[in-house]
């Protein structure tokens, strides 16, 4: 059985209209709205252990369908489940079995010390203390915390608040964990130790992550599957490698560095993309050259030093489907 399953799912914001040429009496007391749809007609489901990545531009609705997986809005149209539950209507339950990290947005208590909030927590989810310090000294370790778990919350950098915010997040062992923007602002090696944590508490205790970001090593490091929302509509669903397939485009490049100083190449299906010196790039489609076609051609009949062949990444990939 799915642990989150959308079906049909709308969601409508009214936004207010400030009319100069009307009376500021008639614009209160009739006030006129413009209807603007975040998400429209949504459908996916999610099973459990599955690690997602929903990605999408600025504006494209993922925020606001997290926001109904938690129960914080209600949709306009079609239904929400998790859990088998509507997360409006059973707020508490899901809650207890479910954990949300919104980017920098702090649930540590500014003033008191990491730990402080830690044990504010077990009070909260009712933990045992036995299984409490087992699963928070766990943890503080695989998240390097014990360098300033004793530290008040202001005083920490946003590296480190981010780790204990994910701690926090993960203390009641959740069986479905939200994340918007977990990496955002942070350095590369906290990225780096981020990733690695939600990858190891997933492989271990199967927990399943939804992950929103606008970072594409995030989602080339953990994300098993996409779904990608633009303007509030679903446009793919599926694994990484078929979203490359549908998206990485016509051709793919082929870079050369010749032993010798080298005329330009002059071949039917080879555009030229750069040529300095001993290095040249071409780039070749699909339907006329395969790869290895491609670098027989050039290594069958000219001394080659080193060949690659590339396609759009991830991030290219994505810049060209915001773009249009």
């Amino acid at each position: 059985m799915s642990q989150i399953n959308l079906s049909e799912v709308t969601k409508d914001y009214k936004i207010r209209i400030r009319n100069n040429n009307r009376s500021k009496i008639a614009d209160f007391f009739r006030p006129q709205y413009d209807i603007k749809r975040a998400v429209d007609n949504v459908n996916f489901s999610v099973e459990p252990g599955e690690m997602v990545g929903y990605i999408g531009p600025n504006g494209a609705g993922k925020s606001t369908t997290i926001k109904m997986l938690t129960g914080i809005l209600t949709p306009t149209g079609g239904q929400v489940s998790v859990f088998g539950r509507d997360p409006c209507r059973n707020r508490k339950k899901n809650a207890l079995k479910m954990g949300v990290v919104f980017g920098q947005r702090s649930q540590l208590l500014w003033d008191l010390p990491v730990q402080d909030t830690f044990e504010l927590f077990k009070t909260m989810y009712k933990m045992e203390q036995g299984i409490f310090t087992k699963q928070r000294d766990r943890l503080v370790e695989m998240l390097d915390m014990s360098g300033f778990i004793a530290q008040a919350v202001r005083q920490l950098s946003l590296g480190q608040r981010m780790r204990a915010n994910l701690a926090l997040c993960f203390l009641h062992q959740p069986e479905v964990v939200y994340l918007d923007e977990p990496t955002i602002g942070l350095d590369v090696l906290v990225k780096e130790r981020i990733r690695d944590f939600l990858k190891q508490i997933n492989k271990e205790q199967g927990t399943t992550i939804l992950l929103t970001t606008h970072d594409t090593q995030d989602i080339e490091q953990i994300a098993e599957r996409l779904i990608l929302i633009d303007n509030g509509q679903l446009l793919f669903d599926g694994g990484r490698e078929s979203f490359h397939k549908q998206y990485q485009g016509t051709e793919f490049m082929i870079e050369i560095e010749f032993v010798n100083p080298t005329a330009e190449l002059v071949h039917k299906n080879f555009r030229t993309h750069k040529v300095e010196g001993n290095r040249h790039s071409y780039w070749v489609p699909y339907s006329k050259m395969g790869r290895g076609e491609a670098i027989s051609y050039v290594a069958n009949d000219h001394p080659v030093a080193d060949i690659k062949v590339s396609e759009l990444g991830l991030e290219d990939i994505l810049k060209n489907i915001y773009a249009e």
